[in-house]
């Protein structure tokens, strides 16, 4: 049985915290398991295992939702280019950041701009954090996931039964 956050070691989760807060502050930068195991000061394995446990999603889920937010962010708060903005955000191919921003949030990033100016003047007095967590992409399946997912043309993952 996996442990819940309130009972993991409050040292570990300083330090899966550390590791959070500098993904946070440079979501653009590479971010391997082997270098957030290292600002963690324990190993990759344990890493993984235990920030998974701490946050719920893997790193490298955590991290692109990061990225994507970013990408957001900038995509109705600018007129940077969108391949400026795939590029500042962390991602090395403009194909990749459009195949992933789509398949996270289900619109092209063009479609999100011309949406956000539309909406800018809508949205009027409500706080910048609370419609910044209505914006938040969910990614609480894997990107590879959905992808099979909507190939099979299914919604929903595929349960076990239980024998």
């Amino acid at each position: 049985m996996s442990a819940s956050p309130a009972t993991q070691d409050p040292d570990l989760l300083r330090r899966l915290l550390r590791a959070k807060d500098r993904m946070d502050a440079a979501s653009h930068e590479e971010w391997p398991v082997g270098r957030l195991a290292e600002v963690s000061g324990v190993s990759e394995a344990h890493f993984a295992r235990s920030f998974k446990q701490a946050f719920g999603i893997p790193p490298h889920r955590y991290l692109l939702t990061r990225r994507i937010e970013r990408a957001m962010a900038l995509l109705r708060e600018t007129d940077l280019p969108i391949t400026d903005i795939a590029f500042d955000t962390g991602w090395a191919s403009l194909g990749t950041f459009g195949r992933t921003f789509r398949d996270i949030t289900g619109d092209s990033p063009s479609a999100v701009r011309s949406r956000g100016k539309q909406a800018a003047h809508e949205i009027g007095r409500v706080p910048v954090c609370i419609a910044n967590a209505a914006r938040r992409p969910d990614l609480t399946t894997a990107v590879s996931e959905k992808r099979r997912l909507a190939a099979d043309g299914t919604n929903e993952p595929e349960q076990q039964e239980s024998p």
